[in-house]
């Protein structure tokens, strides 16, 4: 950062550098700054100096970006709109009281989503924001209100509530399910077309443990459709790809709608559990309280 202090000299004629590249003139950049076009015309200087290049030609009654200044023109724009993002983000971060509830796309998509009618009915003034990620995220660092994470139940700077076991059993559309006539035992399933879940970052349980689960070791697991996304998996389960994993968790309300049908009693309970968790660094806000007991109210 010193050395770049030194190349541009100050950070203001960043901003003076945007507003008369985009304006083309000097004279327009000066009044939509609220500056003398001596001024403008001082800082553009400097920064020439300091970078030792010219970044305009001059005209008569305009200016325009050399070569040189162009590309310097097409970085700093992107650079100051990005700033100016981030800081309208954080001053919206001081004046409203959203909600920022973090899941997995599959519990948003299949969990949140179905039930989120019934968040608006009984608050209808709650202004819940939905962020999907595959990490864990750093509550207080994201402004991050709750956070719903799949686990042992052990974190630390964390309060948690128990949403549900994780329970994973095979799931296929209805009719997928029901063309699978002799489905009578689990290596049964080792004849069907399997869909794989291969996250980038997350460590998924696979097929392979499953069926090792239910006493099923070394034995060759069918080719299939592989998915970075457990909602792409469960879609694809849906309009008849084959066989996926379920967690039940996720997938009940599917079993209800018709949309999937699933083998229950093959289900396996790894141990883990689905919790929803929250700083105890920071007080919930109202709405965070509310949205937070709305959610457990279903467990």
């Amino acid at each position: 950062m010193r050395k770049t202090l030194k190349l541009i000299a100050s950070p203001r004629n960043l901003f003076v550098f945007e507003a008369a590249g985009r304006l083309g003139s000097f004279t327009l950049a000066a009044q939509e700054l609220g500056m003398r076009q001596p001024s403008v015309s001082a800082a553009i200087k400097q920064l020439e100096n300091g970078l030792n290049v010219r970044l305009f030609d001059r005209g008569h009654r305009q200016v325009t970006l050399t070569s040189a200044g162009l590309r310097f023109f097409a970085d700093v724009s992107a650079a100051l709109r990005g700033i100016e993002s981030a800081a309208q983000a954080v001053h919206s971060m001081g004046r409203a009281e959203y909600v920022t509830l973090n899941s997995s796309s599959a519990f948003s998509h299949y969990w949140i989503m179905p039930k989120l009618h019934h968040l608006r009915e009984q608050h209808p003034d709650i202004d819940l924001r939905l962020q999907n990620s595959v990490n864990e995220p750093d509550l207080d660092a994201e402004n991050i209100s709750i956070s719903v994470r799949l686990g042992d139940g052990d974190w630390p700077d964390c309060h948690v509530a128990r949403l549900a076991d994780e329970v994973i059993l095979p799931v296929a559309s209805p009719g997928v399910m029901r063309a699978a006539r002799n489905l009578r035992s689990v290596p049964d399933l080792l004849n069907e077309r399997l869909i794989h879940l291969e996250e980038p970052v997350r460590i998924r349980p696979t097929w392979k443990q499953w069926f090792e689960y239910h006493g099923i070791a070394d034995v060759d697991i069918a080719e299939g459709i592989r998915l970075n996304d457990h909602a792409l998996v469960l879609q694809a389960a849906q309009t008849g790809e084959g066989f996926a994993l379920g967690w039940h968790h996720i997938v009940g309300d599917q079993f209800s709608r018709n949309l999937l049908a699933g083998r229950e009693d093959w289900g396996w309970n790894t141990g883990r559990g689905i919790y929803l968790v929250w700083s105890k660094s920071r007080e919930l806000s109202g709405n965070a309280k509310k949205v937070r007991d709305w959610i457990l109210s279903f467990v």
